[in-house]
């Protein structure tokens, strides 16, 4: 029993050592790190957080699992992490509740972090920790503090009824009093429960801290109250006593009560004075000065208030359009008035306002005109909308009116029509003319023709006679040139007016009469025109040209002669030519060298002209007849060494040799007529050549030569050449008499199919084309025209090229149009050929955007002495709008200006948007602005360019820092023009980067956000 007792000791023992061991290891292991702790401790309280932090993450990894110490550690990291501001020191607080939700650190760790957030100025991050805070477990005095703190993050977060709650108990409190009594009284301010705020302001109102803030709210409180004399008299003590920086607030009211007070004048100083909420003033501000210049009748300073208040629809914004229009009215601005009265009556805040704005709108409209919508429908509308108006007679007569002073005919003649009265049917004839007229300038001519038939029912004979008039006008443009004959004819023998339109009416008879080939009666017409001494110099030398014509054509040469040396003598328009027929007169009356004389001056006299190888070419012939063969050599040698492209080579050739084959000179001869049947196989003239040459190798005896040279030319068939002929004959027979085109093509068709290099290939392709083009068959006339040219210059080939050009036009084949109008231009013997295809150049260019050429051409075309008047605008609007294209602004605008002086229609629209555009440009905005209103008013019916034209009046507006005006022109064209996209989108441009603008200084305006099809439009 001894030795199991011993043994028993002996496990005691050692069990109690081994627990002895075990129990000193962990006692110093608690010991090291309880003085890590208290070391890290001591970082933190001496700020240390970093340092502190890395020490509790090393205590928290070795501390035993769920003890104290533990916790503490982690506590301590996660406020280390909140005062270093690092990104999870919230999920550290959190996970430290989480793992420690008994520790009675909980709350604190919570309400600590919450007033480090606080303390830091970020209000929502401390209101998100105050709400975790449980109230239960704080004292009395944190308790305090955290409804105070959570008051105030409650104003800062503007959640106002709950700071009201936070603040109540506290108002009392010796600590937080005065700030929560000033805070409550604040909130009842901002939630207008201004007796409140007003009894709770006046109990701390001596308090320094706040005395500022409270004088400001007192006084707000009295405004709001309508003591307005009160706050006149307090605000005007008060300003003085606040530093400069915030007097602003003090000003607005003491400015406000004097507008309330109707003392304007008095007002004017202190809105003035105020500086907007962070530097920018609203809509209401902007009125409030407005009006007050408004009645005190200082107009520009009243527009340059009212002209801000943009991008808001209230009662406040349609009684500033409605002032803002009087005040435009006072300062005669007639357009901007217009458009303010229309915004004005879109807004239904105050019907009195909205009619008596529609009333203006309309009134306006017909003075000044609409770009929006034509006058006549303003002035309906209004009809519509105010049927009881006592101005509604007014409005209605101003209807049928404003259609003419637009020059809206069509709208005209459809109102008339659909409002049938006597009154209203006596002016259809008339606005009837007027429209004809109308369209005749615009070139739509059939349009024209049933208008002016209209016209001549007319009670008036002025309007009956004009229509008569231009009748017979439009048949003769329209190639009815005996129609118009016997119109112009009846009217002359029936003419009561004596109006400058029918000036021209002998003129016109007398190109009639010229037409139909009636030249002796052309001849006593123009004879009778020329008899009034005031004529414009480019008609009277016309006329004089035609009377020679019509002389020469009778055969009357002395007369002829004297009509031509008229235009000669006063080096007019078409001089070359006069003094060409002179010399062809004298020839017909045998006086050769009278004859010489004549052509040898539109040789050498005439620097430009296109008559010069047809004087060269009569020259030799002349020179022939009379036997004076050298002077004909050198009239031919100097025709084909000037003019190798002239009509008239050919035959100068073929003449030139025979003249050497009747001097005997056969071998010139022979190099004269081969040189005709290489330059021009096929040609009448090469077949010519070979007949004349044959006859120089039958002198010669040289056969054998004769048949190797024509076995070399393609165009000479001598097995078939009696088939070909035969055929050819009758086809020709069938061209000439034959009615049915289908015919002709059919014979002339057969031919060119059984010889298609034939003796009569030239005539036959001409042949067919010509009666193919007569019958519009263009497509199928393309080859033959094309057949003709490719042999190269010969009599048919200009007709054809002209032709040819005129398809390809029609067509709108661009580039092949141009290829055949520049070989006509070369190659063409007419004048009025050149002309077409200079001026057809000139556009195809243009189109095809070689702007360049276009220019070039032209100025060809205004180089010219005699040149229509459509024409000159053709060409001066083609360098202008080309210079436009290639920037070169300064070109462009002489264009322009000069186009704009004689331009009508549309034209006009576009020349009066341009000088607009670089007026604009150079930053004229008024005179800018003056010309968009003549292109409004006069010309609005060209919708595109009164609406382009917009754009740059809303340019001018904002240049003129009328700020209204520019966002409402923009605003319009945005809604009522979808129709033009280019100008929408450029509108759209425009008005974004002005509401952009006005945002830096006018609370009330919003930008615009760019929306997705603005930027695909961008792009």
């Amino acid at each position: 029993m001894k030795f199991v007792f011993i043994k028993k000791r002996f496990i005691t023992c050692f069990l109690l050592l081994t627990v002895f061991v075990g129990y000193s290891q962990q006692t110093i292991v608690e010991t090291n790190i309880f003085t890590k702790y208290n070391n890290a401790i001591k970082l933190f309280n001496n700020k240390a957080y970093a340092a502190a932090q890395t020490s509790f993450m090393a205590i928290n990894e070795t501390a035993t699992l769920g003890s104290n110490l533990k916790a503490d550690a982690a506590y301590y990291d996660a406020m280390c992490a909140v005062r270093l501001k690092q990104p999870d020191a919230d999920k550290k607080v959190l996970a430290f509740i989480e793992e420690n939700p008994n520790s009675s650190k909980k709350n604190t760790a919570v309400f600590t972090v919450a007033n480090y957030y606080f303390a830091n100025k970020k209000a929502a991050y401390a209101l998100k920790w105050y709400q975790k805070v449980d109230a239960a477990y704080l004292s009395k005095e944190d308790k305090k503090e955290l409804d105070f703190k959570m008051g105030y993050s409650y104003v800062i977060s503007n959640n106002l009824p709950l700071a009201k709650e936070k603040f109540l108990p506290l108002i009392n409190d010796a600590k937080y009093g005065n700030d929560a009594r000033y805070y409550y009284g604040y909130i009842a301010y901002k939630l207008e429960d201004y007796g409140i705020a007003e009894s709770t302001f006046k109990e701390i109102a001596d308090n320094e801290t706040y005395r500022v803030e409270i004088s400001y709210y007192l006084l707000d409180i009295s405004f709001q109250a309508g003591k307005f004399e009160r706050c006149i008299k307090v605000g005007k003590e008060l300003i003085n006593t606040f530093p400069r920086k915030d007097r602003s607030e003090i000003s607005k009211i003491i400015g406000e009560s004097y507008f309330n007070l109707e003392k304007y004048s008095e007002a004017i100083p202190y809105l003035k004075a105020y500086t907007g909420k962070k530097g920018k003033w609203n809509n209401t501000d902007f009125y409030q000065l407005g009006y007050a210049y408004y009645k005190q009748n200082d107009f520009e300073n009243a527009i340059s208030n009212f002209n801000k208040i943009i991008d808001e629809k209230n009662f406040i914004s349609q009684n500033a359009y409605y002032h803002l229009g009087e005040c435009y009215l006072n300062l005669e601005k007639k357009t901007e008035a217009l458009n303010a009265f229309k915004t004005a009556s879109e807004m239904d805040f105050d019907r009195k306002i909205k009619e008596d704005a529609a009333l203006n709108y309309a009134k306006l409209s017909y003075e000044a005109g609409n770009p929006f919508k034509s006058v006549a429908e303003v002035l309906q509308e209004y009809l519509k909308e105010y049927p009881k108006s006592t101005a509604y007679e007014e409005i209605n007569d101003l209807v049928v009116s404003s259609f003419l002073h637009q020059q809206d005919f069509k709208g005209a003649l459809v109102f008339l029509n659909e409002k049938k009265t006597e009154k209203n049917n006596s002016l259809i004839s008339e606005v009837s003319l007027y429209r004809g007229i109308q369209l005749f300038n615009d070139q739509k001519l059939q349009e024209a023709l049933p208008l002016f038939v209209a016209g001549k029912k007319s009670t008036d004979v002025s309007i009956r006679e004009k229509s008569k008039y231009w009748e017979a006008e439009t048949l003769y443009q329209l190639d009815n040139p005996k129609e118009a004959l016997s119109k112009f004819t009846a009217l002359k023998k029936e003419l009561k007016s004596k109006d400058e339109d029918f000036k021209l009416i002998d003129y016109n008879i007398g190109y009639s009469n010229f037409t139909l080939k009636n030249y002796a009666n052309a001849a006593v017409s123009f004879e009778n025109f020329l008899k009034d001494g005031s004529l414009e110099k480019d008609i009277k030398d016309d006329a004089y040209i035609r009377l020679g014509d019509s002389y020469f054509a009778i055969r009357n040469y002395r007369s002829a002669i004297d009509a031509y040396t008229t235009v000669v003598n006063t080096y007019g328009a078409e001089a070359d030519y006069a003094q060409y027929q002179i010399g062809m007169s004298y020839g017909f009356i045998e006086d050769n060298q009278a004859k010489i004389t004549a052509l040898t001056n539109v040789v050498n006299k005439y620097q430009i002209s296109n008559l010069k190888d047809d004087a060269l070419f009569q020259l030799a012939n002349t020179y022939t007849v009379i036997k004076e063969n050298n002077n004909a050599h050198n009239a031919y040698d100097r025709l084909i060494e000037k003019h190798p492209n002239s009509i008239f080579l050919p035959k100068a050739l073929v003449r030139q040799g025979l003249l050497y084959y009747s001097e005997n000179d056969s071998k010139k001869a022979l190099e004269k007529f081969k040189q005709t049947t290489s330059q021009f196989p096929n040609s009448p003239d090469a077949f010519e050549a070979v007949a004349n040459a044959r006859n120089v190798y039958i002198d010669n005896g040289n056969l054998n030569e004769y048949v190797d040279w024509i076995s070399g030319l393609k165009f000479i068939n001598v097995t078939d050449s009696d088939l070909d002929n035969t055929t050819f004959a009758v086809a020709e027979k069938k061209y000439f008499e034959a009615k049915d085109g289908s015919e002709i093509i059919r014979a002339l068709s057969k031919y060119t199919i059984s010889f298609p290099e034939g003796i009569h290939k030239l005539k036959a392709n001409y042949y067919l084309a010509d009666i193919l083009f007569k019958e519009k068959e263009f497509n199928k006339a393309i080859a033959y025209y094309q057949n003709v040219l490719e042999e190269g210059q010969n009599e048919y080939s200009e007709d054809s090229l002209a032709k040819l050009a005129q398809i390809f036009l029609e067509r709108d084949e661009f580039e092949n149009a141009i290829q055949i109008l520049d070989r006509l231009e070369l190659e063409a013997y007419s004048t009025e050929n050149v002309l077409f295809a200079q001026s057809n150049l000139m556009k195809g260019y243009y189109e095809t955007e070689a702007y360049d050429q276009a220019i070039t051409y032209a100025k060809k075309i205004l180089a010219k002495e005699k040149l229509n008047s459509q024409l000159e605008n053709d060409a001066k609007i083609i360098i202008a709008r080309a210079s436009f294209k290639t920037e070169d602004f300064y070109t462009a605008e002489e264009y322009y200006t000069e186009v704009e002086r004689k331009a009508t229609g549309e034209l006009k629209a576009e020349a009066l948007f341009y000088n607009a555009f670089f007026k604009n440009q150079q930053e004229e905005y008024l005179d800018s602005n003056k010309t968009v209103q003549n292109l409004i008013a006069n010309y609005s019916s060209y919708k595109y360019w009164a609406v382009k034209s917009y754009i740059i009046m809303g340019k001018n507006y904002y240049g003129l820092q009328d700020v209204y005006q520019a966002t409402f022109v923009l605003e319009n064209i945005i809604k009522n023009f979808t129709q033009f996209e280019d100008i929408v989108e450029e509108a759209k441009k425009e008005l974004k980067t002005i509401k952009e603008n006005e945002a830096k200084t006018n609370n009330s305006v919003t930008p615009i956000k760019e929306d997705n099809t603005f930027k695909n439009n961008k792009k």
